[in-house]
């Protein structure tokens, strides 16, 4: 035998039993980390999208409040607005009916992906629920950029008053 196995036959079962099992193990949790990795989606403000460039096509969850002025709704059924936070604005798509709640001045997350020509293009909406709801990633964004007014008031970037 060799001089690292322990001298006990039980000892020596279990460390042969846990040198089995550890690499099925590592090679089940690596399998599952690599099939989850498609169903990931980062949340971004902007201002981080913007400095973080996610690829194009590439799932991510933009959050933000609905600029003043910003929103064009289509005859086709699109949604045209702008996306900002204290730093930068975004461009989104969005084709269907907003949530009832969605308006200018509002916080809002977009499920979507950017297009080759920085548009961020959405496939879900989400709008706060009333006056105090808004997401926490969203909060915490917001209050890093020193924007976060609290209570759901909207900032000087929002354009309209929340009601």
């Amino acid at each position: 035998m060799s001089g690292w196995l322990p001298k006990s036959p039980k000892a020596r079962r279990r460390l042969i039993v846990l040198s089995a099992v550890a690499p099925v193990l590592a090679l089940a949790v690596g399998l599952t980390l690599w099939g989850l990795s498609d169903s990931i989606s980062y949340f971004y403000t902007p201002a981080q999208a913007a400095e973080a460039k996610p690829a194009p096509g590439q799932t991510i969850q933009l959050g933000g409040l609905v600029a003043g002025g910003s929103v064009v709704k289509h005859a086709d059924g699109r949604l045209d607005f702008v996306v900002a936070d204290q730093i930068a604005a975004t461009p989104v798509t969005f084709h269907g009916d907003p949530p009832d709640l969605f308006r200018e001045g509002q916080g809002v997350v977009a499920t979507g992906a950017f297009r080759e020509d920085g548009t961020f293009e959405a496939r879900r909406l989400l709008a706060k629920h009333d006056e105090t709801y808004m997401p926490r990633d969203l909060q915490n964004a917001l209050k890093e950029q020193g924007e976060w007014r609290g209570d759901g008031a909207p900032g000087a970037y929002g354009g309209a008053s929340g009601s």
